[in-house]
C-alpha cells in the first residue's frame, strides 16, 4: 500500500509543475516551463501558448505566454484576489509536454507596498464613466511624460533619476516604446526586437532591457503605457514603424508577443504609436486590434495614439477592444490647432460617444521647434483637460522623448542642435507645471465636472483664438473651473442664483490668490487679477 502511495505521488509529480511561490497581490506572477523540443522559429511553430489561471473565487483568466530564447518559455500575470490560484498550460503542440498540459498554483498574499498601483490595484475603466481607476474605485487623473526612447537608452542610474524626478513632480504615468521605431532603430546594446518584415525573427535579449525598466517604473508606483507597434504612416523614419509596414499577420504575431511579456505589470497599452487609423488603413487596424486583444486574453486596457491631429473616437467607439480615446494635438500654438483643441473633434463629440477617458496624450512638447515655451504647454494642457469631462494629461519635451545626452541629434526626425538635454530638460518650467496640475485638479472631485462653456456670456476665444476660456463644472454648478489663458475679462451665468467663495490659481507657481464672495447677480464679472494664464475656482457658499 505504501508502494503504490509513493507511486501515485510521483505520477502527480510528473504531470504536475507546482509552484510553491509566494506572490503579492497586484504583483508581478512569473513562471518558467521548459520546451522539450527546440524550434527552428517559436513564433510560427508555436501558434499558441496560453495559460488558464483560477482564482481563489473560481474566477477564470485566459492569457498567453511567450518564448524567452531557447527551450524557454514563460507566463506573466497579476494576481488581484488573495489565496490560492491554480494554473494550466494549452499548447498548439499537443506532444510537447513541457508546454501542454502543465499545471501548478501559488499562493497570493497581501501586498504590504504603500503605492497606490499595489494598494489600490491596477488601472481600470468603468463602464459609463470618462475617467479612469484603480481597481478599487478611486479615481486615476493620468498625469504622464512621453520617454519614448527612455527603455531603449537609458543607463541605470538615468532611469532611477528621471523616474524618482517624475514620481516627486506628481506624475503618475510613462510612455515609452517597446521594439526599434524611427527615433531609436536600435537600443543602447545595439540590439534590435526583431528582424525581417514578411516573416519575422525574435531576439528576446532585446526585451531583458524593456523587462527592467518596465518593473522599475512600477516599483516606483507608476504605471507604464508601452507602445506595441510604431506606426508613423508618412515622412522620415517609415521604414523603423513595424505598425505600419509589417503584414498584418507579423504585426499580430509581434504584438501578441510585447503583450504577453509586460501583461504582468501595470500597464495601459498603446496598441500603435502616431498611426494612421482610418481611412485606408482603418481596417489594418481593426483587424490587429481585435486579433491583439479582442479575445481577452490579456491584462490591461488598450488605447491607440494617433497622428497629429487626427481624430478617431468615433470611429473605434464600437470597437471592444478599445477602452480609451487618446489623441495628438501636436506641436504648436497656431490658431488651427488652437481651434482643434477647443472647437474640434474632442469638444464636439464626446458626449455623442460611447463613455470613455478622452486624454490629450501628445500636447506641445516643450522646446521643440525653438519656439514652443512653457506658456504654450500650459495652455494646450489646460484647454485639452477642460474640453471634454476630466482624465489626464501628457507632457512632452524635446530633449525627454528622444532620450537626448550633450551632443546627440534626433533620429529620423528634425534637427535637434541646440535642444537642452533630457536631464535638464525635468527642470523646464512646464514640466513642473503639468505636476502642478496634477496636484491642483486632485483637490477636486474632477471625476463629476464635464465642460459647461455654456455658461459663458460671451467666448473671447471667438474673437481672439488663444484668449479661449474654458469652463467645467459639476451638476449642480456648486463647483466651477474657469481656464483663462490671458489677463481678460469675462463674464458667467449664474444660472442657480448661487453666492460663491472665489479664489485664483496660478499654474505658473502652484500658488493661490483669495478673492471676495462673488454676489448672487444673474451675471458675474471677473478678471485674471495678474499678467498671465490663471484658473478660477468658483465653489458654492452654503
Amino acid at each position: 500500500m505504501k508502494v503504490l502511495q509513493i507511486a501515485f505521488f510521483f505520477l502527480i509529480v510528473l504531470s504536475s509543475h507546482f509552484s510553491f511561490c509566494q506572490v503579492k497581490k497586484y504583483d508581478r506572477f512569473e513562471e518558467e516551463f521548459q520546451s522539450d523540443k527546440t524550434y527552428e522559429n517559436p513564433l510560427y511553430d508555436v501558434s499558441e501558448f496560453d495559460v488558464k489561471f483560477i482564482s481563489p473565487s473560481g474566477r477564470e483568466q485566459v492569457v498567453r505566454g511567450f518564448w524567452d530564447g531557447g527551450s524557454t518559455w514563460r507566463v506573466r500575470f497579476m494576481p488581484d484576489e488573495i489565496g490560492t490560484w491554480q494554473f494550466s498550460t494549452s499548447a498548439s503542440d499537443k506532444n510537447n509536454t513541457g508546454l501542454n498540459g502543465v499545471k501548478g498554483s501559488f499562493n497570493c498574499i497581501e501586498n504590504d507596498s504603500p503605492l497606490n498601483l499595489f494598494q489600490k490595484g491596477n488601472i481600470i475603466h468603468t463602464k459609463g464613466t470618462y475617467h479612469l481607476s484603480y481597481a478599487d474605485g478611486t479615481p486615476f487623473f493620468w498625469t504622464a511624460c512621453t520617454a519614448w526612447n527612455g527603455a531603449l537608452k537609458s543607463t541605470d542610474e538615468e532611469w532611477d533619476y528621471y523616474l524618482n524626478h517624475r514620481v516627486e513632480n506628481n506624475y503618475n504615468t510613462i510612455q515609452l516604446v517597446t521594439t526599434q521605431w524611427r527615433g531609436g532603430t536600435k537600443n543602447s546594446e545595439g540590439e534590435v526586437a526583431f528582424t525581417g518584415s514578411g516573416k519575422i525573427s525574435l531576439n528576446p535579449e532585446f526585451f531583458d532591457r524593456i523587462d527592467q525598466k518596465i518593473e522599475e517604473a512600477n516599483a516606483k508606483g507608476l504605471l507604464v503605457s508601452p507602445v506595441v507597434l510604431w506606426a508613423l504612416p508618412f515622412g522620415q523614419g517609415t521604414e523603423y514603424s513595424p505598425g505600419y509596414y509589417l503584414p498584418i499577420r507579423e504585426a499580430v504575431i509581434l504584438a501578441k508577443y510585447i503583450v504577453a511579456r509586460y501583461q504582468g505589470n501595470h500597464v495601459l497599452w498603446t496598441l500603435g504609436g502616431d498611426g494612421k487609423y482610418y481611412g485606408d488603413l482603418e481596417d489594418r487596424w481593426k483587424s490587429i486590434g481585435s486579433q491583439v486583444f479582442g479575445d481577452g486574453k490579456h491584462q490591461g486596457l488598450v488605447t491607440l495614439h494617433p497622428h497629429g491631429l487626427s481624430w478617431i473616437g468615433d470611429i473605434y467607439e464600437n470597437q471592444d477592444w478599445y477602452d480609451v480615446i487618446t489623441y495628438q494635438s501636436s506641436h504648436s500654438n497656431s490658431e488651427n490647432t488652437v481651434n482643434w483643441i477647443n472647437k474640434g473633434p474632442i469638444a464636439k463629440q464626446w458626449d455623442n460617444l460611447r463613455p470613455m477617458p478622452l486624454i490629450n496624450t501628445e500636447p506641445n512638447y516643450e522646446e521643440i521647434f525653438f519656439r514652443i515655451t512653457a506658456k504654450d504647454v500650459r495652455n494646450a494642457s489646460y484647454w485639452s483637460v477642460f474640453a471634454a469631462p476630466p482624465s489626464g494629461i501628457t507632457y512632452g519635451a524635446n530633449g525627454i522623448w528622444p532620450w537626448l545626452r550633450e551632443g546627440e541629434d534626433i533620429e529620423n526626425h528634425e534637427s535637434a542642435i541646440g535642444t537642452h538635454s533630457w536631464k535638464q530638460s525635468l527642470d523646464f518650467e512646464g514640466s513642473k507645471q503639468i505636476g502642478y496640475l496634477n496636484e491642483f485638479i486632485n483637490q477636486f472631485d474632477w471625476w463629476n465636472f464635464k465642460p459647461a462653456n455654456d455658461l459663458l456670456v460671451d467666448q473671447p476665444g471667438d474673437e481672439k483664438f488663444d484668449q479661449f476660456v474654458s469652463v467645467v463644472s459639476n451638476e449642480e454648478k456648486s463647483k466651477i473651473l474657469i481656464y483663462s489663458p490671458v489677463k481678460q475679462p469675462f463674464k458667467l451665468f449664474n444660472i442657480n442664483g448661487n453666492t460663491y467663495q472665489l479664489r485664483w490659481f496660478n499654474p505658473i507657481d502652484n500658488t493661490y490668490m483669495e478673492g471676495n464672495l462673488s454676489p448672487k447677480d444673474p451675471i458675474l464679472e471677473f478678471e485674471n487679477p495678474l499678467d498671465q494664464d490663471m484658473v478660477l475656482v468658483l465653489e458654492r457658499k452654503e
